[in-house]
Parts: structure tokens; C-alpha cells; sequence
């Protein structure tokens, strides 16, 4: 069952409808309720592998669902310190909690200042008004 629409205030968030969870030099990402929203049923999850780097506003992996397949984009730079394996195994858990156990990755921060670009919940929301 998809999770209900949210979009937690301690997050940031990237115009690309992905998520970070600033964690002092470190990073939890993942895609918003929009995102899994609008994709649909997930049926595969493309992760990148754990020590790779993924850089800010490029593709780090793919999302499948039964309609489409998107790239995500990472909101920051750093490297892959884990994936999440139960998003890969069993990617309708980034349906049903897109902020909790369907988180994607975890990173190391290239960059802290990076932070500083992202969205705040409510800038967040008006892009998604302006859409």
C-alpha cells in the first residue's frame, strides 16, 4: 500500500523530487512521496554500488515502476557508504515509506556548503504548486 502524502519539515529537497537527511558529514537519500507517486508501482530499484561517488544534479541510479523508468538524482555530492538493500530487494517498500525504510542511500559528504542549495519543505511545496 502507498504511503500517504508527506514531506517531512527536517528534510531538504532537490527540484528533481529527491530527498536528503543531513546527518552531520553524512547523508540518507531518497525519492519523495511525489516522485514514487507519480512512477507508480516500483518494480526494480538501479543502485549504484557502495563506494562510488555520485555527484550533485546526476543520474546515481534508476527507479523502475510499471509505467516508466526515471533516473534519481542525487541532491548532493559524496560517496556511497551503503545501500539500501530492502529498497533493492523489495522496491515497493519505497512506495510504502519513501522517507523511511524505502531510503535509498547513504553517503559521505564531498561538500557540507552543497546543503546550501537544496529546498526547505515549503520552497519544496511551491515547486510542486508550480508544476
Amino acid at each position: 500500500m502507498a504511503a500517504a502524502e508527506s514531506y517531512p519539515g527536517e528534510l531538504k529537497y532537490h527540484r528533481e523530487h529527491d530527498w536528503a537527511r543531513v546527518e552531520g558529514d553524512e547523508a540518507v537519500l531518497g525519492v519523495t512521496w511525489f516522485a514514487q507517486d507519480a512512477l507508480g508501482e516500483l518494480v526494480h530499484f538501479e543502485a549504484p554500488t557502495q563506494g562510488s561517488q555520485v555527484a550533485k544534479d546526476s543520474s546515481y541510479g534508476e527507479v523502475e515502476s510499471v509505467k516508466a523508468v526515471s533516473d534519481v538524482i542525487a541532491p548532493l555530492s559524496g560517496e556511497v557508504l551503503e545501500v539500501n538493500q530492502s529498497a533493492v530487494d523489495a522496491p515497493e517498500t519505497i512506495n510504502e515509506d519513501p522517507y523511511g525504510a524505502g531510503w535509498l542511500i547513504r553517503i559521505r559528504l564531498a561538500d557540507p556548503s552543497e546543503v546550501d542549495s537544496l529546498l526547505d519543505v515549503a520552497a519544496y511545496k511551491q515547486v510542486l504548486a508550480d508544476q
